[in-house]
């Protein structure tokens, strides 16, 4: 065990090093001294720039700070377990299993250096041909993203929802608020495919379905995204979900439609008018942005002579529960056969291994 110590602990210090750890702990020091100022909150933008590099900085210090901490007390019992204490043994065994957990996490998060993947995410699932078979697989999408998001810890919210006819979703827009969750499912971006023995067929027969998912970061202040309020058109409704009698009795939801390039946003989750609209600029926003983004890609690739589309149109991963049960990503040949705990939410090793495609292709 001790060796094993050894090794995770040499494992740690290199990763301290690709962190630079001590360059952010001198940082944090730095920030705190800056917030620390009168003046500080009298440019609040900046100020609230400052405060969320000062929270992601205190966040990788406190996590090494913790991990070096845990394996010197885990070294500091090891002798009782090589003694054959073997109480000791099998919770040293599971502490020392959770520290190489936060270290493979920690690892994974070096994947995630592009610009925008440290900002929060929205996702948009959209039905394929199919009617009620694939408005249901939009709902057992959205469950599976919400259960991610729940064992990350992280809030999310449904913004927009179109209900189906007799099951689940024709279309549904929902938000994932944590840290790095657009670059965590950037990568999700897409059409997936189910095959299952459908319920709502008395035959009992095997059916396809198809859904698209687009994922677009929460854009932040720091990014210039002007939006001309002379370039919209702003339509307010009473909202047609669930939600009481306020919800329901009111024009409370509010569609936004910019002009100039024919986006329209919904949003009718909130009770207030002056919230959901709030709301519907920041998805506004994000896809303005990833509009643009898309036709600097489309320019990049017609330079170098790229024939494949940009954005959806492909599929990227295969869902199927009938006649035998896989998941396979079609463009990583990443598969699991539990396919209940990837519907639980168990995707990361999905999204690790698309990461790691990426990140080679650049090498």
């Amino acid at each position: 065990m001790l060796e094993q110590i050894q090794n995770i602990e040499a494992k740690l210090k290199d990763l301290a090093k690709i962190y630079k750890l001590d360059s952010l702990r001198m940082e944090l020091v730095k920030l705190d001294e800056e917030a620390a100022k009168p003046e500080f909150w009298n440019d609040p933008k900046a100020a609230g720039r400052s405060q969320k590099r000062r929270s992601q900085c205190g966040e990788f210090v406190s996590q090494f700070d913790r991990l070096f901490s845990e394996l010197k007390d885990v070294a500091e019992f090891a002798p009782m377990a090589e003694q054959g204490d073997q109480k000791i043994e099998k919770e040293l065994e599971s502490k020392l299993s959770q520290i190489k957990k936060t270290i493979e996490d920690l690892e994974f998060r070096q994947l995630l250096g592009g610009e925008l993947d440290s900002c929060f995410a929205i996702l948009s699932i959209n039905s394929g041909a199919g009617g009620t078979e694939s408005q249901d697989w939009v709902q057992m999408l959205l469950r599976m993203y919400l259960r991610w998001a729940e064992r990350k810890g992280f809030a999310s919210s449904v913004v927009d929802s179109l209900p189906g006819e007799g099951a689940g979703f024709k279309n549904v827009t929902f938000t994932i608020d944590g840290p790095y969750a657009y670059g965590h499912l950037k990568g999700e971006t897409g059409i997936h495919r189910l095959v299952r023995i459908s319920p709502f067929d008395s035959n009992a027969r095997r059916h396809t379905s198809f859904a698209s998912l687009m994922v677009l970061p929460q854009v932040d202040e720091e990014i210039d995204i002007v939006v001309d309020e002379t370039d919209l058109r702003i339509d307010t409704f009473r909202s047609s979900g669930a939600g009481g009698q306020h919800v329901n009795k009111t024009d409370s939801a509010v569609r936004l439609t910019h002009i100039p390039s024919g986006i329209v946003v919904t949003c009718q989750n909130e009770r207030s008018q002056h919230k959901n609209k709030a709301q519907a600029m920041k998805i506004l926003k994000a896809r303005l942005y990833e509009k643009e983004r898309e036709e600097k890609e489309k320019e990049r690739a017609k330079l170098e002579g790229e024939k494949k589309e940009i954005g959806f149109g492909s599929q990227i991963r295969s869902y199927v529960l009938q006649p035998y049960q896989l998941i396979k990503d079609h463009r990583t040949d990443f598969e699991m056969g539990n396919v209940q705990s990837v519907l639980d939410g168990e995707i990361d090793g999905f999204l690790r291994s698309y990461l790691m495609t990426k990140a080679a292709e650049k090498i």
